[in-house]
């Protein structure tokens, strides 16, 4: 007998080579019905494989993440196999599981390929996928897969093969297809009840260009119809949502090629919606202890060699900057944490200076692939809401409990009330990843995990996540759509004050180092507001709004009076615009209602004889006539609601 462990602590026995779908059969058919996978002992599992030890055992469902990556992988053999029955002679790369759905690499040979083909094939994966056919796991020798796909004439396999050693080489097969594949798979095929070809793009071999370019097939199943239906909903809806088009829309930002790609510029709207971010979380970082610093675009290289970023991600950063004196180097920056740590030397602290709070909105550069690119979500020049704490070791879990206390607020009053909290640790079975001892990194989890618990935070655990130099806490956001984003992250840092020999003279007048806290509830302000605008489909909080009023006089002859109030709206830092365009008023509304502006300011004969104003909110609804100051005092207090959480 062995016994196996289950999520919720209870231990069961079971006879020696019991499968997790065993397992699952023995509390419920119900259950059984739904398990996809199985995580045994940390490791995912095909459900139908034997367990011959004492184990843990996690039943994996739809509802799984890992559940619906093994259904998407699974889902990848399935379009392999109606492939090579529609195509005979199609040869096949590599076909992984992605965020949402899975692709496959394909070599069609001298045949075209394009979306007219999606119907056909859709077609066929489901006819096979009502077979439900078992997904077999079979080991096999490598001299054995060599001959086999060497007899299919498949060179992609073959050259994956030789990366492999003999003795952990498995193949499985459902149906009339047979893959190379360490697997896990779902149960059978039967499984997948919906399915549909989202695109096509090209694809080197490996990534290397000069490789052959293979036909990238980008597909997504679901099991069931409905959740098909729904999820192509939730696109077309991210497609009236996407901050490209909203931005373009909105004049936030624009790209040029003459200034370089992946470097946004900010438009005057967007400039003023930056400003407005930075001044929210600059007022509560003042209120929370923080000191402002900033620090150049730029610095010596050696900056990067010490805090050991040059060596990591010196590839990912652009060509070193060259000076006229010899053997001079500088790199735009790609971290501003360096810097940080030579302000924070610049003379003698003691343990009563500490804690210290330096924060910065430091634009950072790093040299991003092209193809990888995208809106302001992946640039090359972008701004972090910056800030690094130093202090004792003592003081570690009170600091990063306050700092959890100002991602939430930032969350909060922004509108993201659903996240889990990523505790992001250190891999254990590949510890050259990182540096400093095992004692501090111990010390530092230990920190981030109690911290989390203390603040009651709904967390997942992931190994290997971790920052080279520390542990972190990741804030996986979902949005109104809700797709997972990360934003916001604290990190504990017991390693760069050691590169950087930072110092503080303790009680005992001795001479220690600090411990650093990074932390950034924004992270990339590009990014977060990319996120932002299409979390609230570019209506943006009133106090957030670049243009938060828009003055409509019905005609020229109320100009005078209509540019009169935006004035000494202005004095009261209420901004947005006069629109006194020569057009019907019923335009002027349309026009604006597109541009998101929270309220209309309607002005005729009747505001101007009472000097009040007519106010119309985005959206349509008619709140009557005020007079200015009355106005000005309802607009206060609605912000006022807005940040009061």
């Amino acid at each position: 007998m062995i016994k196996i462990t289950l999520p919720d602590g209870s231990i069961r026995e079971y006879e020696n080579g019991i499968t997790a779908m065993g397992v699952a059969l023995s509390i419920s058919e119900g259950l059984a019905r739904n398990v996809l996978a199985a995580k045994v002992n940390g490791e995912v599992w095909d459900a139908s494989r034997t367990i011959t030890t004492d184990s843990t055992v996690q039943l994996l469902t739809w509802n799984d993440t890992e559940g619906k990556s093994t259904f998407w992988h699974s889902s990848a053999h399935l379009l392999a196999e109606a492939l090579e029955d529609l195509y005979p002679g199609t040869k096949f790369g590599i076909g992984p599981a992605i965020e949402t759905g899975f692709y496959y690499d394909v070599d069609f040979g001298d045949r075209a390929f394009s979306q007219d083909d999606f119907e056909q094939i859709e077609k066929k994966i489901i006819d096979l996928a009502k077979q439900k056919n078992v997904y077999v796991r079979k080991e096999i020798s490598k001299k054995d897969a060599i001959s086999y796909f060497t007899d299919k004439q498949d060179p992609y396999k073959l050259d994956l093969l030789e990366g492999l050693a003999d003795g952990s080489i498995t193949f499985y097969k459902q149906g009339s297809f047979t893959d190379l594949c360490r697997g896990p798979h779902i149960p059978d095929t039967g499984f997948i009840k919906a399915v549909k070809l989202m695109s096509v793009a090209g694809a080197y071999w490996r990534g290397d260009e000069k490789s052959k370019q293979l036909t990238r097939i980008y597909a997504v199943t679901f099991p069931k119809q409905q959740e098909l239906k729904d999820y192509l909903t939730v696109l077309e809806e991210a497609k009236k949502r996407d901050h490209r088009k909203l931005g373009k829309e909105l004049e936030l930002f624009a790209f040029s090629e003459k200034v370089g790609m992946g470097l946004p510029l900010w438009l005057p709207k967007g400039a003023l919606l930056r400003e407005r971010l930075e001044n929210f979380l600059k007022k509560a970082q003042v209120r929370a202890g923080y000191q402002p610093v900033v620090t150049p675009h730029i610095g010596n290289k050696q900056l990067y060699v010490t805090s050991g970023h040059f060596d990591k991600y010196g590839k990912d950063s652009f060509q070193p900057i060259y000076t006229p004196h010899e053997g001079e180097q500088f790199l735009l920056k790609p971290m501003n944490c360096p810097h940080h740590c030579e302000i924070y030397k610049v003379k003698p602290r003691s343990y009563k200076d500490l804690p210290i709070r330096f924060a910065e909105f430091g634009t950072v550069y790093r040299y991003e692939q092209s193809g990888e690119l995208h809106g302001l979500t992946r640039v090359r020049g972008f701004t972090q809401d910056d800030a690094h704490i130093f202090c004792r070791p003592d003081q570690v879990k009170e600091e990063f409990l306050k700092v959890i206390d100002l991602v939430l607020y930032v969350f909060k009053v922004l509108g993201f009330n659903d996240y889990t909290a990523q505790i992001s640790l250190r891999d254990p079975e590949n510890k050259e990843k990182y540096i400093g001892e095992d004692e501090q990194w111990q010390k530092a989890e230990q920190a981030i995990i109690e911290a989390s618990a203390e603040k009651g935070l709904s967390t997942v655990t992931e190994l290997g996540e971790a920052a080279f130099y520390g542990p972190k806490l990741d804030f996986m956001v979902k949005d109104a759509l809700g797709r997972k984003w990360q934003l916001g992250t604290i990190q504990v840092d017991y390693q760069l004050p050691n590169r950087f020999e930072l110092e503080y003279t303790g009680s005992d007048n001795q001479k220690h180092r600090p411990v650093m806290l990074h932390r950034a509830p924004f992270g990339s302000l590009e990014r977060f507001i990319a996120v932002l605008i299409e979390h609230v489909a570019g209506n943006f909080p009133l106090w957030l709004s670049p243009d938060q009023i828009a003055i409509l006089p019905i005609s020229d002859k109320f100009n005078d009076y209509a540019q009169d109030v935006y004035d000494r709206l202005l004095v009261k830092d209420i901004r947005g615009f006069v629109d006194n365009r020569d057009e019907k008023i019923g335009k002027k509304i349309r026009d604006t209602e597109v541009k998101k502006v929270p309220f209309m300011l309607v002005i005729g004969e009747k505001e101007v004889s009472e000097g009040k104003i007519a106010i119309r909110k985005h959206g349509g609804e008619d709140l009557g006539s005020m007079l200015v100051e009355d106005f000005i005092q309802y607009f206060e207090s609605e912000i006022a609601k807005q940040l009061a959480v």
